[in-house]
């Protein structure tokens, strides 16, 4: 491991079976039964408990889900790379900057918004001129709400493209 990463790893572990299977049914609970049925098949899940809170599920080496404050979310990797079906917040790119230095999605930087959510609900958050995911957020305003609204926070930004996360999410392998 890189020296950042170790300093960010506070343990790692391969999970049991039986663990495996209770993690694979939040999944479906939490996140989708598509995505928990994409990730049963792996051979190696691991837990990474970080430094800062967060703990991350690598399956076959791919840091895919986070786990903050007992919630499950995918990784932005995950959201990429298995094409989550998700709601997805699009803003200007005057919001990016701010944004992947660590502040909520405010009202006034959302351009549009790709399918509806309630509050609570995962979104990602991509930038309005290349559709790049950059950030996984959980609303805090329904979509209709953001829609009608003038401004105010709207999705809080729980992990996004450069944060303390980023280095061992988009690592080639987690081996």
């Amino acid at each position: 491991m890189f020296p950042l990463v170790s300093k960010l790893v506070k343990s790692r572990h391969a999970l049991s079976r039986r663990d495996r299977k209770c993690l694979l049914e939040r999944v479906k609970s939490e996140l989708g039964g598509e995505l928990a049925e994409e990730l049963s098949e792996s051979e190696v899940v691991e837990k990474i408990e970080t430094r800062i809170g967060a703990t991350l599920y690598v399956f076959d080496g791919e840091a895919l889900i986070l786990e903050r404050g007992g919630r499950l979310y995918p990784t932005i990797l995950c959201a990429v790379r298995h094409r989550l079906d998700l709601p997805t917040v699009v803003v200007d790119m005057g919001a990016v900057s701010h944004i992947v230095n660590g502040a909520d999605v405010m009202v006034p930087g959302i351009v549009s918004i790709e399918g509806e959510f309630e509050r609570g609900d995962v979104v990602v958050v991509v930038d309005e001129e290349k559709s790049r995911a950059f950030c996984i957020g959980e609303a805090l305003m329904a979509s209709r709400e953001i829609l009608e609204a003038k401004r105010g926070r709207a999705i809080k930004n729980v992990h996004h493209a450069r944060d303390k996360l980023w280095e061992l999410v988009w690592r080639p392998r987690l081996t």
